[in-house]
């Protein structure tokens, strides 16, 4: 079995549902420091998180992932148990597979290879268990510590699975903002034989909906798709037939380009409910910035490492959902997501191939070697 293997196996029979961390980081962190790594143990609130540093001079990169998984579902529907890691056919099985904890094997072999003699920079792992949950206590914390620490990083690679259908046939050097809504439209709660005396929210809140579904945000750019607007959730009624609710409430979701700004969005959405005459209550909760790394050093070694392990030209992307790189490229730091296939995230069954674990150990060596020797 090859070490990228051995320790994605060690990783997965770890059952850390976010925000535990089961003892993840503890094994990184032996092996990082036995080969030179100086380890921080980091605890906000409930959170694990994990600094772990090579070297003390610039340019600074940084691996970045979590340890932490999304619930299993129902086990019984598993080909295997989802803790214990299990080969079948060339795969990988068990949750966390693919995300994370394979990209986390492969960054630490990586390192583990890398002849450091010749090493013009500092390497790092910044590794959180606070991802797949509520990113409180997690990656935005220990930027946070680092800034205060005066610690700056030059180049990020989050191990996101970016992968589709090949090994890093994509990769990710940006992504979409995200802004959340909760719409609570106030009416009068009555009896469907008496509208006259109540006042149906429902009613109130189609036509805006329909308005809000048919606007164009933007037109998205070369970079971006346009901005999107998705209506997660509608919630009314007392779950009788006959009664008029008093209020209805909606939840909504906008993925923005970088074309708009959430306080756009938000003066749009406030401009359009003032102009009809219900009573309304507005609440936001903004989880994430974009962000852009253009075509650099970063994302030209990527690039050329894929190249030359895989034999093709990658994809740049700023698709899908949002990832702790929101917190790292703030900082000014050059951000991209290079991972396995996602098509397994969060589902049953989730897996990894294990050939492609080494080849993505080897992808991730190339990229350090490209801009650290």
């Amino acid at each position: 079995m090859s070490t990228s293997l051995n320790l994605a196996i060690e990783l997965i029979n770890r059952p850390s549902i976010t925000p535990q961390d089961h003892g993840c980081q503890a094994i990184i962190a032996k092996r990082l420091e036995c080969i030179g790594f100086t380890i921080k143990h980091l605890r906000f609130g409930n959170v694990d998180n994990l600094w772990a540093r090579l070297g003390d001079t610039d340019p600074l990169f940084v691996f970045a992932g979590h340890t932490d998984v999304v619930p299993t579902g129902a086990a019984h529907l598993w080909k295997f148990p989802p803790f214990t890691a299990t080969q079948s056919d060339g795969f990988l099985y068990g949750r966390g597979a693919a995300d994370m904890k394979g990209s986390i094997a492969a960054m630490v072999t990586a390192c583990e290879r890398l002849s450091r003699s010749h090493l013009k920079g500092s390497i790092a792992f910044l590794i959180t268990s606070d991802e797949e949950g509520s990113a409180v206590d997690g990656t935005i914390k220990v930027i946070q510590y680092l800034k205060e620490q005066g610690e700056q990083i030059d180049w990020c690679l989050v191990g996101e699975p970016s992968s589709t259908t090949q090994l890093c046939d994509v990769v990710k050097n940006g992504r979409r903002g995200s802004l959340n809504g909760k719409l609570v439209i106030q009416g009068i709660q009555g009896h469907v034989a008496y509208p006259h005396l109540a006042d149906n929210p429902i009613h109130h809140v189609i036509p805006v909906l329909q308005n809000l579904c048919q606007t164009e945000w933007d037109q998205g750019n070369v970079f971006f798709p346009p901005t999107s607007f998705q209506i997660t959730n509608i919630n009314a009624g007392t779950g009788t037939e006959n009664v008029i609710p008093g209020d209805v409430t909606v939840l909504f979701n906008f993925r923005y380009s970088t074309e708009v700004t959430q306080i756009q969005l938000q003066e749009h959405i406030t401009a359009l409910l003032d102009s009809y005459p219900f009573k309304y209550q507005m609440t936001w909760r903004h989880s994430g910035v974009p962000f852009l790394t253009p075509e650099g050093r970063l994302v030209t070694a990527t690039q050329q490492a894929i190249s030359e392990v895989c034999g093709y030209h990658t994809k740049l992307s700023t698709a899908g959902g949002t990832s702790d790189g929101r917190f790292i490229a703030p900082t000014g730091a050059e951000v991209i997501e290079v991972g396995p296939n996602n098509s397994t995230i969060h589902k049953i069954n989730e897996c990894v191939n294990i050939e492609e674990l080494d080849r993505l150990s080897i992808i991730y060596q190339r990229i350090l070697e490209k801009l650290l020797h």
